[in-house]
């Protein structure tokens, strides 16, 4: 995800350094305004704004507070921008230790699979003071296809997001488990896909219908232990304001199976076979 948004936000004019925790995927992102780090300092030390995508709460705290971490580098008033899917007590956190920094934060997680990142239509979703959403306008529209504004708190942003993602892997229960009932019963299930392409017109529909239906999870996308990660985090900020989930409770036992069965590093579309298992097809 991170390598199509460097792309794109060098593309629209911006000189943008990138450090990833594996050197060799920042080395390979090479052309006009692009330049690798040594450490997140090293990427931090000089810029207007910095972004941090990565994979959950642990890696972003080490990134930004740890060791040549980016926090100590970023001048006054620059903004950090995290577009990583975090927990909203991380991203309260990261908007209290920055503002005690004179340094300013906004969380902007964003919808959208690794092939939108590269075509710069992701959807950000973006959340903290007015004058910095200002300010990261113009990479935000560089990155994706709209942005949306969740609210002046960034925590805001993030539970927005978490409850997407909820409603995504929600999709993908469904799609097994009506898929497996129509392979159980010996009819096709493209022939739902079909019909549900046209009744929806969804890229969620027909992106993951399609994986679903030729069995192929491979390489992932969005790998299916982020997926449960996910689902912790929202069923975590839901109980903190009183707000059942029980369709998150079931799926967070359906992606705890998916686990069991060695698949958190396939694409999380692949927690249809847990409903295929159960019907025996």
């Amino acid at each position: 995800m991170g390598s199509g948004m460097a792309r794109n936000l060098a593309a629209a004019g911006h000189e943008v350094s990138v450090w990833n925790r594996s050197k060799d995927k920042a080395d390979a992102l090479t052309g006009p305004g692009l330049h690798s780090a040594a450490t997140p300092a090293d990427a931090t030390t000089g810029t207007q704004a910095v972004f941090t995508m990565l994979a959950d709460d642990h890696a972003v705290d080490a990134v930004v507070f740890g060791e040549n971490g980016l926090a100590s580098a970023l001048a006054p008033q620059a903004i950090h921008i995290s577009s990583s899917t975090i927990s909203v007590e991380l991203a309260r956190r990261l908007a209290a230790e920055h503002t005690k920094r004179s340094q300013n934060y906004l969380s902007a997680p964003v919808f959208g699979r690794p092939e939108a990142a590269e075509a710069g239509k992701l959807l950000v979703i973006a959340a903290g003071p007015a004058q910095s959403i200002d300010r990261a306008r113009p990479l935000f529209d560089a990155i994706g296809r709209a942005t949306f504004i969740a609210g002046l708190e960034p925590w805001n942003a993030n539970l927005v997001k978490l409850c997407g993602n909820l409603t995504i892997i929600s999709v993908i229960e469904t799609l097994g488990e009506t898929m497996a009932a129509l392979k159980k019963a010996g009819v096709q299930p493209a022939v739902l896909m079909d019909a549900l392409n046209e009744l929806y017109a969804s890229p969620v529909y027909k992106n993951y219908g399609g994986m679903i239906v030729r069995n192929h999870f491979e390489p992932a996308g969005f790998a299916l232990k982020l997926g449960l990660k996910d689902v912790r985090l929202v069923l975590k900020a839901a109980d903190e304001c009183g707000a059942p989930l029980p369709i998150a409770s079931l799926i967070h036992d359906q992606l705890l199976a998916a686990m069991a069965e060695g698949k958190g590093d396939h694409d999380w579309a692949s927690l249809a076979q847990i409903a295929a298992r159960n019907a025996g097809v």
